[in-house]
C-alpha cells in the first residue's frame, strides 16, 4: 500500500498527462471538447479513476467524443507509464463528471429564488398598512391579557 499523499500526488500527475496526450497524442478533433477534471488513484496505485467533461451541445457528439475517449484508452495509458516512474502503470478507468450539471442545476435554482424576491420586493413596495400605524400602540397593550392569564368568560 502507498502512502495516501503519493497516491493524491500521482493522481495529480496522472491528470495532468492524460489532459497533455488528449491534446498532443490523440489525433482527432472530438479531443478537444474533452477535458479531465480530476484523478483519483488506489492506495495500490493500480488503478486509475480519470472524471471527464464533454463541452458539446447535442448528445450525438459528446456520445462520439466519450467514445473517442475510451478507444485511445491504450495510447494515453502508454503516454502515463512513459512519463512516470513507477513499476507499475495504473489502469485507467474514464467516468462522466456529474458536478458541471449539478451546478447547472444550482445556477437555475438561484435564479429562480432570486426572480422571486423581486416579485416579494416589489409587492412590498406597493404595498400599504392596513390602519394607520401598523405597530401595536401601547393602549392595545393594556387591554390584551398576559401572557400566563386565562381568557375570563367575558373575553369570550
Amino acid at each position: 500500500m502507498a502512502d495516501p499523499a503519493r497516491a493524491s500526488r500521482l493522481a495529480s500527475r496522472i491528470k495532468v498527462i492524460v489532459a497533455e496526450a488528449l491534446r498532443t497524442r490523440v489525433k482527432d478533433d472530438r479531443a478537444e471538447m474533452i477535458t479531465i477534471t480530476d484523478a483519483r488513484v488506489t492506495n495500490d496505485l493500480q488503478h486509475a479513476t480519470l472524471y471527464y467533461t464533454v463541452m458539446a451541445e447535442d448528445e450525438e457528439t459528446k456520445q462520439g467524443a466519450v467514445e473517442l475517449l475510451w478507444a485511445s484508452r491504450g495510447v494515453l495509458r502508454h503516454e502515463v507509464g512513459r512519463q512516470l516512474s513507477i513499476r507499475l502503470t495504473p489502469t485507467l478507468e474514464f467516468t462522466a463528471d456529474e458536478i458541471p450539471e449539478s451546478a447547472a442545476h444550482l445556477e437555475e435554482l438561484l435564479r429562480k429564488a432570486r426572480e422571486q424576491d423581486e416579485q416579494v420586493r416589489a409587492l412590498r413596495e406597493g404595498a400599504e398598512p392596513v390602519n394607520e400605524s401598523p405597530y401595536r400602540s401601547d393602549a392595545d397593550a393594556g387591554e390584551a391579557n398576559a401572557p400566563g392569564d386565562r381568557p375570563t368568560p367575558e373575553d369570550r
